[in-house]
């Protein structure tokens, strides 16, 4: 009897285990490839993913068929264009007035990306030796400007420089100049020139200014007192530490202004259509005018294609630029 009970207890497993389970498989479970997901995510990225390919690939594809094809009002109609190859380029390329574009087009972007990266760090520089309050203040108009719709800053600037009931004019002239009065501000080129570049840059700033700022935040304050007490000056600091620190970011803001003003289109066309004569006409405008005008939907296709190749060029070759220097000093 003693012998029975001693056997049933020995073969039972201590107290607060629980028994082995039985394996239901036939051997080792292996986990999935796709780690239980399936096609899940990519169903839920597909419409994006369609998105995008719709709202930007299509039309840079359309655009560059347009321009391999014969293609005016009357293609535009029926839909029967010619494919023509590159004649619509060879007819752009060999144009004076195209070139005239391409050089103010140029001038027009390094004038703007300058002033506004210049104005931006300053900005941002104030920024980050101003107090609460006052850096607050300035961060709030800084938003305030970046949110005003750009063809309303357009027309408010249009009022603020009208030949009859302009501010501007006012101004000046109860200052002593009386030879604003009435002063036509859109019909003189560089004056026209001149204002559109003052609202770019003034519309610019803001999210070049926020950025930058953002950027100097991550700057450790132990590498400014440390210079300080060695007597560096603001200039040697901002050279020294601030901008190999907070470079990247200067770098994409620049790359992205230089986008932005390269195309820029909205506040010329709107302002004065490019004029007076092609004061004010860069590339954009050209590729619209191109367009609509004689209606060669080709040529002002050809013109845009262009646009965008000016542009990534001058993008890779600063790229390039900026590698460089960062081999040498690694």
């Amino acid at each position: 009897m003693s012998a029975a009970v001693r056997e049933q207890t020995a073969s039972r497993p201590p107290l607060g285990t629980r028994p082995p389970r039985r394996s239901t498989g036939s051997g080792p479970r292996r986990p999935s490839k796709d780690g239980g997901r399936g096609i899940w995510p990519y169903v839920l990225i597909a419409p994006a993913v369609l998105g995008t390919l719709y709202l930007l690939v299509y039309p840079l594809v359309r655009a560059v068929v347009i321009s391999l094809q014969d293609f005016r009002l009357r293609q535009l109609i029926l839909g029967d264009a010619r494919f023509v190859g590159l004649d619509n380029y060879r007819t752009l390329l060999s144009e004076s007035r195209f070139w005239e574009v391409v050089g103010r087009t140029f001038v027009f972007m390094a004038i703007n990306v300058v002033l506004i990266m210049t104005l931006s760090t300053l900005v941002a520089l104030m920024i980050e030796r101003l107090g609460r309050f006052g850096r607050t203040a300035v961060l709030s108009a800084l938003v305030l400007t970046w949110a005003m719709p750009v063809i309303a800053a357009t027309t408010v600037f249009q009022w603020l420089f009208h030949s009859e009931f302009g501010i501007v004019n006012a101004v000046l002239t109860d200052l002593g100049f009386s030879s604003f009065d009435r002063y036509p501000w859109f019909a003189h080129g560089p004056a026209a020139f001149a204002i559109i570049v003052t609202l770019i840059v003034w519309q610019s700033v803001p999210f070049a200014a926020i950025t930058l700022y953002s950027a100097l935040t991550t700057v450790p304050t132990e590498l400014y007192e440390s210079a300080r007490l060695d007597g560096a000056s603001g200039p040697r600091i901002f050279r020294s530490i601030t901008f190999p620190i907070v470079r990247p970011i200067f770098m994409l803001v620049f790359s992205l202004e230089v986008i932005w003003t390269f195309k820029a289109f909205v506040q010329i066309w709107v302002m004065t259509n490019g004029g007076p004569g092609d004061a004010t006409t860069i590339l954009p405008v050209y590729a619209v005018q191109t367009a609509l005008s004689s209606q060669r939907y080709d040529l002002g296709s050809a013109a845009s294609m262009v646009t965008v190749v000016l542009m990534s060029g001058v993008l890779v070759f600063y790229f390039r630029q900026m590698f460089r220097q960062e081999d040498e000093l690694a």
